[in-house]
């Protein structure tokens, strides 16, 4: 019989914190409870947790913060941000931060359960993927105009030798455009890169990220040449991709 995954549910809010680890547990999977950041702690100590469901506004320290933290530890562990506010920068701060999903409350439990099985399948193949590779090095980097992407270091420098630092949303964006370079992609398919929601046309987190991206990239962020917009689509990654196998090419 196959482990079941485990799930913290991170809620100061008694009843709340009773009714989703009841739900969860009634779906097949093992379930612990925590009301703050330092009982939350001390439930991670214990290792095993496959997902975490953050509150965002706990006593003491908030989700987002927390998530900061939580992400800066493990690239593996699930994340998903349960809010009372519906507002657009929070749910980008928290995709930056390196949560992988955000919902608001009052959510619904089937939809929250389908977040949730997305997200530990995709979970899952990262641990694959990565248990079959004898070093992260392996995983390779990738070149790009004057830049190299690291994906081990999940940072990028040019070949002057400035690094620049990405968020944990930026890189899986990049990432994401690296991966199919050349193609244009909606704006859609690029969240699915970087979270587990589905775009709507009120939805202004990949443009948001897209803008940093320049920033960060581009010679000139407002006449961008590598990540261009394609109007009636989304985005595309302009230039040539080349695939480094070995840290000794880099």
């Amino acid at each position: 019989m196959p482990q079941r995954h485990e799930i913290l549910i991170v809620e100061d809010d008694k009843v709340t914190r009773a009714l989703l680890s009841g739900y969860f547990n009634n779906a097949g999977y093992r379930t612990h409870a925590a009301e703050d950041a330092r009982s939350m702690q001390r439930v991670l100590n214990g290792g095993g947790i496959d997902l975490v469901l953050l509150d965002i506004n706990l006593p003491g320290r908030d989700g987002l913060s927390i998530t900061q933290n939580l992400r800066a530890e493990s690239a593996e562990l699930g994340i998903i941000l349960v809010s009372s506010r519906s507002e657009e920068v929070d749910r980008i701060i928290g995709l930056e931060l390196g949560a992988d999903d955000y919902v608001v409350k009052p959510f619904n439990e089937r939809e929250l359960l389908a977040r949730v099985k997305v997200l530990l399948r995709r979970i899952d193949l990262i641990k694959h993927y990565a248990n079959s590779c004898r070093d992260l090095d392996e995983l390779g980097s990738y070149r790009f105009d004057h830049w190299t992407l690291s994906h081990s270091a999940r940072q990028v420098y040019h070949r002057d030798g400035r690094q620049v630092e990405l968020t944990n949303g930026e890189f899986r964006l990049l990432l994401a455009f690296v991966n199919r370079a050349g193609r244009a992609q909606s704006r859609d398919q690029l969240l699915d890169a970087v979270s587990n929601r589905e775009w709507s046309p009120n939805d202004r987190t990949i443009d948001v990220m897209v803008n940093r991206l320049r920033r960060k990239l581009e010679v000139d962020a407002r006449d961008p040449k590598l990540l261009i917009t394609i109007h009636g689509v989304g985005y595309q990654f302009t230039p040539e991709v080349v695939q480094l196998t070995s840290p000794l090419q880099e």
